[in-house]
């Protein structure tokens, strides 16, 4: 079956990625017109009541759509809507998840829905992992980040004043459900963030998904909905890959964080929410490519291809100077925090040769190079 392939009645077919995983298997859905559809959820676990996580954003927009579809499955469809951004991805909104939860004396067989972007997806799952011990959770992606990366594989996480992502737990959802219209109301910005994790499975993963990137990069901007289908199923289908070898990031699902080390500081460098997720990747990306350059395990044009492609998604290619008295020990502190450091050792996902990543330690001299080459000048 294509991803462009059309059902009779005019929607994008849709297509299924299986996450494969000892303990719990489950589906990503990708297509059109998912969300009103109540055979969308159909064998999802069974429930007297269900619990909408939304945001100031999404909710206004498709709440009522998810509301009126699952209320063909569920006595009760409640709904809690949380502050917008990353900003929020703290305690007190968190608490706003059980504090809903309680005050309706859900049970453990209550379902929570993540309806939002990576951010309502993350702290919906680390309800769901924490409520009662355990409920079951379902994502709707909203964004195209979201899409391809950070609903699929099971991270939860809030973030910390210190570090971002840094409290969580691993908790898979019972279905990702992906449906490509709601990408249309994604401003140019939020969709530009989710090419930087579409463009990250080619240089780690998949040349060829590399090369149709760079062919169809033009058309993925635009919004075209069978070029997103296709960028989303091959995306899944990378991490679905990787998370089914590797669940808990004890080894190879770590090459997933491709430019990740980098980003996340430039995130809580900056004040979570000043730079987007995909934008902290993908400067980051550009500085994890110009250190496996500087490693010797790429040449200099493979990192410039890198680079150009990022610059025509939109996404910003130098990263931010975060201390103008010493920007790479501000950045080298930050990421001594970061999930992969050891012992103090901060870890590198890097390219060891186009089409595939591995993790390693590098000194701080190196490092101090690439960030003082790759950040914007005072």
């Amino acid at each position: 079956m294509q991803s462009d392939s059309l059902s009779p009645s005019g929607l994008l077919a849709t297509e299924q990625v299986r996450i494969e995983l000892p303990e719990r298997s489950y589906d990503i859905l990708i297509g059109t017109g998912l969300l009103a559809r109540a055979e969308t959820y159909a064998g999802l676990p069974a429930a007297s009541t269900a619990l909408i996580v939304s945001n100031t954003a999404v909710a206004p927009l498709y709440a009522a759509q998810l509301q009126a579809a699952l209320q063909t499955r569920y006595a009760r469809v409640l709904q809690v809507i949380l502050p917008d951004g990353e900003a929020h991805k703290d305690w007190p909104t968190l608490q706003l998840i059980f504090d809903a939860l309680l005050e309706n004396s859900c049970d453990r067989k209550t379902v929570l829905f993540a309806l939002g972007g990576g951010v309502v997806g993350d702290m919906t799952g680390f309800a769901a992992a924490s409520y009662m011990r355990g409920v079951p959770f379902v994502q709707i992606p909203t964004t195209l980040l979201a899409q391809v990366d950070s609903s699929v594989g099971g991270k939860t996480a809030i973030n910390h004043p210190l570090g971002k992502n840094m409290i969580g737990a691993f908790y898979q959802p019972q279905r990702v459900i992906c449906d490509l219209d709601l990408l249309k109301t994604l401003p140019a910005r939020e969709l530009s963030a989710g090419l930087a994790e579409i463009i990250k499975y080619g240089p780690i993963a998949d040349l060829d998904f590399l090369d149709w990137i760079e062919a169809h990069v033009d058309e993925l901007r635009a919004g075209d909905t069978a070029a997103l289908a296709h960028a989303v199923k091959r995306s899944c289908e990378i991490k679905a890959w990787v998370v089914g070898q590797d669940e808990r990031e004890a080894g190879l699902r770590a090459v997933l964080n491709f430019g990740h080390t980098f980003g996340h500081a430039i995130e809580s460098g900056m004040g979570y929410g000043a730079w987007l997720h995909g934008e902290g990747v993908a400067s980051g990306m550009v500085m994890a490519a110009d250190l496996s350059q500087r490693l010797g395990l790429i040449d200099a044009a493979f990192a410039e291809r890198l680079r150009r492609l990022i610059a025509r998604a939109g996404l910003p290619t130098a990263g931010p100077v975060l201390d103008a008295t010493d920007n790479a020990g501000r950045y080298l502190a930050l990421m001594r925090v970061d999930k992969k450091a050891e012992a103090g050792e901060i870890k590198f996902v890097v390219i060891d040769r186009p089409g595939s990543a591995r993790v390693q330690g590098v000194p701080d001299v190196l490092v101090r190079q690439v960030i003082d080459a790759c950040c914007q000048t005072v």
